[in-house]
């Protein structure tokens, strides 16, 4: 099926029962407000048998695509057989399948061997809420340190930790017991900003209190796809030793793969005393998080942080078949690094051709995307996107970076797809600018040839 430069949306029948029966705090919708009722791959279609590009992924909870096939399979078998469903925190053959595959495939080959799992309730923000409590309850000590533009989740624990003022100010109350620190970058290369945390840590004046943690993202997704150098992280960790601080690692978004290894910390070689997944971790889009933590560190008491649903089973078996499939071997691994360098190519070509109106190319792997100098102008970019069939969308402060969250199995052929999309897109938004005075003789502009 080809793509059609049609605007075709909702009629006034499936329209309205959203608009009638459901809350206003939707919002992907608002951008992308086709009913869809196909997926596979990385394509959805929808009513009307257009198709579209996924490029949002679920926020990065589909790394393996729509309805992966080996995927699908194992949970249908399992069905079939009825195999647990719920099961609370009950042991069950799925979950010890889970747990052993996770241990041996991910955790063991990385150094982390030794470390535990804690299924949480389902939502990534539940696994960022234990991580807070565990580091709170395993220092007794209650600051926690986090990083502009950072994001790890909506309920008020980790809302504490998130940097987004909208966000922080649906609270209704105060967000206590953090303390915010600039990121890597945040004041330019030039600024050091662990000297500045060493010295403000150190300086029994700086009103900060010693934090029982500090909490990042390796590679900021929410926050603008800002990434967190090697020696910085280094430098962190090192810091956090010193002071006795645990290291908490968000691996919610940028995990499982998406920034080109399993963990995005991999490459700085960190050992987090405490690392949140969930979206991707399932495999397969259901519900699932999870921490794991330092043996030493797991003082839970029984039944301390629970909940009714911190045991999918269903997830227990994708997410088993997406670590048998996937990670068995480096061979995926090197192949987001391939894609992502590929994709990385075309999105400078464009940042070369149409500067300043696009700044720079930001992200690490598969995560990745290009920072628009006008805000307003990213997201008339996507809103292109949307209607040739590509939905993409923006993240940063002002939602500025338009963002490529595609499922990591994505082929060549989509993401050239998919970057032609865009292409077109900022070819049609920027290449009407405002007359300037002429300062030299006009140059010939060479058309962007394909990335090989």
């Amino acid at each position: 099926m080809t793509n059609q430069a049609n605007t075709q949306t909702l009629n006034d029948n499936e329209v309205s029962v959203f608009d009638r029966l459901e809350s206003n705090v939707r919002s992907y919708a608002r951008s992308f407000p086709a009913l869809f009722n196909y997926a596979r791959g990385t394509e959805l279609r929808d009513v009307h048998g257009k198709r579209y590009l996924d490029f949002l992924a679920g926020a990065g909870s589909l790394n393996y695509g729509h309805n992966n096939p080996v995927f699908k399979e194992a949970l249908v078998d399992y069905i079939m057989q009825d195999g647990i469903t719920h099961s609370l925190d009950l042991h069950t053959t799925a979950k010890a399948k889970f747990l052993q595959v996770m241990h041996d495939v991910i955790l063991a080959p990385r150094g982390l061997g030794d470390y535990v799992m804690q299924f949480t309730g389902p939502t990534g923000t539940n696994a960022v809420e234990a991580a807070l409590k565990l580091a709170r309850k395993a220092t007794g000590r209650k600051n926690v340190i986090y990083f502009t533009n950072g994001f790890h989740g909506v309920s008020m624990g980790a809302l504490a930790v998130t940097g987004n003022q909208y966000l922080r100010n649906a609270a209704g109350v105060p967000l206590t017991n953090t303390t915010a620190m600039p990121f890597d970058g945040y004041f330019g290369e030039g600024v050091d900003t662990i000297t500045q945390l060493d010295r403000m840590l150190n300086d029994p004046s700086s009103g900060i209190e010693l934090p029982a943690a500090v909490i990042l993202e390796t590679v900021q997704g929410e926050g603008g796809l800002n990434v967190a150098s090697t020696e910085w992280l280094q430098r962190l960790q090192a810091l956090c030793h010193k002071m006795k601080i645990l290291l908490i690692v968000d691996d919610i978004q940028a995990g499982c793969g998406r920034t080109g290894t399993f963990f995005s910390f991999e490459p700085a070689g960190l050992k987090p005393d405490i690392i949140t997944l969930s979206k991707s971790l399932s495999g397969f889009g259901l519900p699932m998080a999870m921490v794991v933590l330092k043996r030493e560190l797991d003082v839970w008491k029984p039944a301390e942080h629970n909940g009714t649903f911190r045991g999918n089973n269903h997830a227990f078996i994708t997410a088993t078949a997406a670590i048998e499939t996937y990670w068995a071997t480096d061979a995926f691994a090197k192949d987001i690094q391939a894609k992502g360098e590929h994709l990385r190519r075309r999105l400078q070509a464009m940042v070369d051709r149409f500067a300043p109106d696009l700044v720079d190319v930001r992200g690490r792997g598969m995560m990745i995307g290009v920072r628009c100098a006008d805000p307003k102008r990213a997201a008339a970019v996507t809103a292109r996107c949307y209607q040739y069939g590509l939905i993409i969308e923006r993240a940063g402060p002002d939602d500025e970076v338009i963002k490529c969250m595609m499922p990591l199995t994505t082929v060549y052929g989509e993401l050239d797809e998919a970057m032609d999309i865009l292409e077109r897109a900022v070819t049609e938004e920027f290449s009407v600018r405002k007359p300037e005075a002429p300062k030299a003789p006009a140059t010939h502009i060479v058309p962007m040839k394909e990335a090989a």
